[in-house]
């Protein structure tokens, strides 16, 4: 008798060899109705509201399959504004401001220009961090995707040839995913909520620049799921103190008593590339020998 084949192998025909070999050459009432159509190639039947559930399984999946492809084993997640310009395009939107207010907003984002340089010089020191001896990646660049701070952190990865992540979201004014994501890893999301899941289940570290409400509720996402201990504790580095601190008052929340005076401590204040690399450096070396 002849040895069994492996238990693995499947058993049964791929789906993709079924639709190729499908009913298409056969046109009648029945099989030209919207109720024929098998219900993984039926678009009006995934997108109606009952199957949101099923829509965010998928939403959730495939990007988790494609990063454990890839061997993302940690990623260093960026937030920022898309706002803020990249020096070089600075003085242009002072130039093309309409009216004294424009120009004062214009001016305040120019001078938060110098953080693209920071992130683009982070991401650097990230996409160099060594590969495992089994081939899985660690701190590898990730962001969400769009422009400017966004594409500084895509951008430093790609400088030293390192694959880098772009988590999209779909908006009613298409944003594009920035050229330096790495084609492969280049997500799209319906759903902010697994969006944002995604950005945080294998970040092992954080670097937070100015931003406005997406980057605030990212943040602060994650800084209660780390507060409520839902997530262990990563580094969070916040970069741009003057900005943060004119737009959210952290020690005023301690005072208040809505936080712990030890949840400040979540946060660590840098400045420059070398800095937020050096805050994230001591933390895992603190871990790995308990000291922390």
């Amino acid at each position: 008798m002849s040895e069994p084949e492996p238990v693995e192998q499947p058993r049964f025909r791929h789906a993709e060899e079924e639709v190729r070999e499908g009913w298409e050459d056969i046109h009648s009432p029945q099989t030209t109705s919207a109720a024929y159509r098998l219900a993984f190639q039926d678009n009006e039947f995934l997108l109606q509201p009952a199957l949101r559930p099923v829509r965010f399984q998928l939403e959730l999946l495939k990007p988790e399959l494609l990063l454990d492809e890839a061997r993302i084993a940690s990623t260093f997640v960026f937030y920022g504004s898309a706002r803020i310009p990249p020096p070089d395009q600075a003085q242009a939107l002072i130039d093309a401001a309409a009216s004294p207010a424009e120009r004062a907003i214009a001016e305040r984002l120019a001078a938060k220009a110098r953080y693209y340089d920071v992130a683009r010089e982070l991401a650097r020191f990230a996409a160099q961090y060594p590969v495992s001896a089994s081939g899985w990646r660690n701190f590898v660049v990730c962001s969400g995707g769009g422009p400017s701070m966004m594409e500084a952190a895509n951008r430093g990865a790609a400088d030293v040839g390192a694959k880098t992540i772009g988590m999209n979201i779909l908006l009613p004014h298409e944003q594009a995913p920035n050229r330096y994501v790495t084609p492969e890893l280049s997500f799209r999301f319906h759903y902010f909520a697994l969006r944002k899941m995604h950005l945080s289940m294998r970040a092992r570290a954080l670097a937070v620049f100015p931003g406005g409400f997406g980057t605030f509720d990212e943040l602060f996402e994650l800084l209660t799921l780390i507060q409520t201990g839902k997530m262990k504790r990563i580094p969070i580095l916040l970069y741009g103190r003057e900005f943060w601190n004119r737009v959210v008052n952290f020690e005023a929340l301690a005072e208040e008593g809505v936080i712990s005076p030890r949840d400040l401590d979540l946060i660590n204040w840098v400045e420059t590339a070398e800095e937020g690399w050096a805050v994230i450096d001591a933390f895992y070396a603190c871990e790995a020998l308990g000291t922390c």
